[in-house]
């Protein structure tokens, strides 16, 4: 699945706050539940920090890619924010964080093809995210829409 199958100009934020991982997590939950009817806020926080104790989706570069799967949700959704300052995410090189890609996918039915393509949707937004130019591109991003065209650049 392409970024631009999951990101909307409407799910990515070139100013999001956020003073710690915890609020950035709040943060995203609350921001996808005012724009999905299906997404509660509260219960998208919860799995969010509960697949952060299993281990940081900071991956490093600045970069984290919180996800994870969430009843309600009909199909995979994806949240671009640029921080407003960088905050410490665990990340495993120990760096700040401020870029984070969030996927939400719906709960697991045993589906195969789901589980396929929910990893090869996390391989996508990583190889976004691991691309130096494409991080300084998202990075110089001024408002939504530069930030949502630099991540969906050259994509159907």
């Amino acid at each position: 699945m392409q970024i631009s199958e999951i990101l909307t100009l409407e799910r990515t934020n070139c100013c999001a706050p956020g003073s710690s991982k915890k609020r950035v997590l709040e943060y995203l939950a609350n921001f996808l539940a005012q724009l999905n009817p299906d997404a509660d806020n509260v219960v998208l926080y919860e799995q969010l920090l509960a697949r952060e104790r299993l281990g940081s989706t900071g991956i490093g570069d600045g970069v984290a890619i919180p996800h994870c799967r969430m009843e309600g949700i009909k199909e995979a959704v994806g949240v671009l924010l640029r921080l407003q300052k960088s905050v410490d995410f665990d990340a495993i090189d120990g760096q700040p964080v401020d870029l984070v890609f969030a996927l939400i996918v719906p709960k697991d039915d045993g589906d195969n093809q789901a589980n396929d393509e929910h990893l090869n949707t996390l391989a996508s937004i990583a190889e976004l995210m691991q691309n130096p130019q494409r991080r300084e591109q998202l990075r110089e991003a001024q408002d939504n829409r530069t930030l949502y065209n630099s991540a969906t650049q050259g994509q159907g």
